[in-house]
């Protein structure tokens, strides 16, 4: 017997240090770089929406207050998800 319904999102996120150059992000015990470079909707978030990070229903990355929404699949294997913003 199983304590664990299924769908449920059991990820761990948590924001680890948010720097001048980019954020570090800890996922469930791996930790990921976002150079602002490359995450530029970042820059000039204000620290206290960049630390209100969840995880929604598909295990995505979701910032409600920054309307941001990653792919954790986009941080393990950032060559198959190329980046365009301008």
């Amino acid at each position: 017997m199983s304590s664990q319904r299924n769908g449920i999102v059991t990820l761990g996120v948590e924001i680890v240090q948010i720097t001048p150059f980019g954020i570090w992000i800890d996922i469930n015990g791996k930790e990921y770089y976002l150079d602002y470079n490359q995450y530029p909707w970042f820059r000039k978030a204000v620290v206290e929406d960049i630390w209100n990070v969840e995880v929604d229903q598909q295990g995505n990355l979701h910032w409600p207050k920054l309307d941001i929404d990653l792919e954790i699949d986009s941080l393990q294997n950032p060559e198959a998800y190329p980046l365009m913003y301008k």
